[in-house]
């Protein structure tokens, strides 16, 4: 056994915080994720992303930095070690483990490779898929796309795809597939030797909406919650309502809305056979109870709320910015399982793994490691948390224009796109941020109305109360206390110092 526990980072993508059954909701199925809760495991109900699209998401939770400190707000803006930027893979191979890193990337750039970050980068090869016995699937976003349908109909944009028609008895052997099978694989022949981190960053149950059986059917589409809907979109972003004009998907019955969340929560009830599959390999391979077990998204998704699909740049609604966040930590360490209701945020996240490694990461950071919470459910947490994105007018290399490349004014994206690189007035990718507490929400929009929610009366979210004067307190309230968060982590000053003279021989 090594001195330090082995860190497993199991990272889907675009998984809603609500879509789990230990949390409450009353259609996904989730029963190893719900077991490994009730038994061993302790999950943060009220975890929440400081950005909600992959790149600054993952930029946030692998240093500990909020998107605003280094200004990782782009899909095309990644930790570069050229530029002085770790990130947790790196700093735990510096600190002797061995990490494994098996996914998507949307982290480091990609033309420096990935060798600074991992000691294997796994690509699956002919003689694996070989072995495991399947043929090589395309993801969701490839192979025929004739399922959108006609361009100037209501299911082009709708990123709806529904059942996959996998082989008999089989799976839809996708790049998921691979991933999980290529862990499992490395799992049954590693050594030991040195601490194991496994990177498993997977890309269910980022739309489109699809997946086989038997997942498909595991939703009653009777047990599928009501959707948020506006009561009026006079007060809203421009970019959620370009969004919704683009995306055409206004005529939607409630039928076909439930057949497409269905469909997005047998896609979670998938990623959870996965980690079930990936949990048992740990206890095969003898290193399950050495693990700190890691299980959470960097976003999360509309899947039909406010009559949307996908996500946005600069909207912060919980169904995108709160996300899983379930953490099993090594045997040694002390636990009540269960629920925690505190606030918590993902750049919690790198502090815990530092805390439970015992490494000084070297750098300054914002998280605050969750341990303490493992054996103490009622110990406080934060007061508020943090979500950002957008840009200023004019700062067109924050727009993403590299996504909208020639040919792509169909492309799946384009209805957001389009509008994130749009000079127009007012700004529709306008820079915001969100300051959330457990009773209310405010976000600040740079050049849009601002907006405020009261949680508690209107959970989802639908009615801006940012002119309602009984709320003036309130607003007041979490305007300075965004002010106080923008002071406290405004920069990141190195630890190494430079000298003020030059020094003579």
């Amino acid at each position: 056994m090594p001195g330090k526990p082995h860190i497993i980072i199991f990272n889907p993508d675009q998984w809603r915080g609500d879509a789990l059954g230990h949390i409450g909701h009353p259609a996904v199925k989730t029963p190893n994720i719900d077991r490994l809760v009730a038994d061993e495991a302790v999950s943060f109900g009220q975890a929440f992303v400081q950005a909600t699209v992959c790149t600054p998401s993952r930029c946030s939770f692998m240093t500990g930095w909020y998107p605003h400190v280094r200004g990782h707000r782009t899909m095309h803006h990644m930790l570069n070690p050229i530029l002085g930027e770790t990130n947790l893979l790196k700093v735990l191979r510096d600190n002797g483990y061995f990490v494994w890193w098996g996914g998507k990337n949307d982290l480091v750039p990609g033309q420096l490779g990935f060798e600074a970050h991992c000691d294997v980068h796994f690509r699956p090869r002919p003689a694996d898929y070989e072995r495991w016995g399947v043929v090589p699937r395309p993801g969701s976003h490839g192979g025929d796309l004739a399922w959108r349908g006609d361009p100037d109909g209501d299911n082009y944009f709708s990123f709806f795809k529904g059942r996959l028609d996998a082989p008999e008895g089989g799976v839809w052997f996708d790049g998921d597939w691979a991933m999980v099978h290529g862990a499992i694989d490395f799992l049954g022949t590693y050594d030991g030797d040195q601490p194991l981190c496994l990177f498993l960053p997977l890309g269910y149950p980022h739309p489109p909406y699809c997946v086989e059986e038997p997942w498909y059917s595991v939703t009653s589409r009777d047990d599928v919650p009501e959707r948020h809907v506006y009561e009026t979109w006079d007060d809203k972003p421009g970019l959620l309502k370009g969004i919704r004009d683009g995306q055409h998907l206004t005529g939607w019955t409630e039928d076909r809305w439930r057949e497409l969340r269905a469909t997005y929560y047998g896609m979670c009830a998938r990623v959870d056979h996965q980690f079930g599959m990936l949990v048992e390999a740990l206890r095969g391979a003898g290193i399950f109870d050495d693990s700190a077990v890691f299980l959470f998204s960097d976003h999360g998704d509309f899947t039909g709320d406010y009559g949307l699909v996908e996500k946005t740049q600069n909207t912060f609604q919980d169904c995108l910015s709160r996300v899983p966040l379930v953490v099993k930590p090594p045997t040694s360490v002390d636990i009540v399982p269960g629920v925690r209701d505190q606030l918590v945020e993902l750049v919690d996240f790198p502090a815990t793994v530092y805390d439970l490694a015992q490494i000084d990461c070297g750098y300054w950071h914002f998280g605050r490691s969750l341990a303490g919470l493992f054996d103490n459910p009622d110990r406080p947490h934060r007061d508020a948390v943090f979500t950002e994105g957008g840009r200023l007018v004019g700062e067109v290399h924050a727009s993403e224009y590299e996504s909208l490349s020639a040919g792509s004014r169909l492309g799946l994206y384009s209805p957001r796109v389009s509008l994130q690189v749009a000079e127009s007035t007012p700004l529709p990718h306008t820079k915001a941020a969100m300051c959330r507490d457990e009773g209310f929400k405010y976000v600040r929009r740079a050049f849009e109305m601002d907006e405020f929610y009261d949680l508690v009366e209107d959970p989802g979210e639908t009615r801006n109360l940012i002119s309602d004067s009984r709320y003036g307190g309130e607003i007041v309230r979490l305007k300075e206390r965004m002010l106080t968060w923008y002071m406290e982590t405004c920069d990141v000053v190195p630890r190494k110092t430079d000298r003020r003279n030059f020094a003579r021989a």
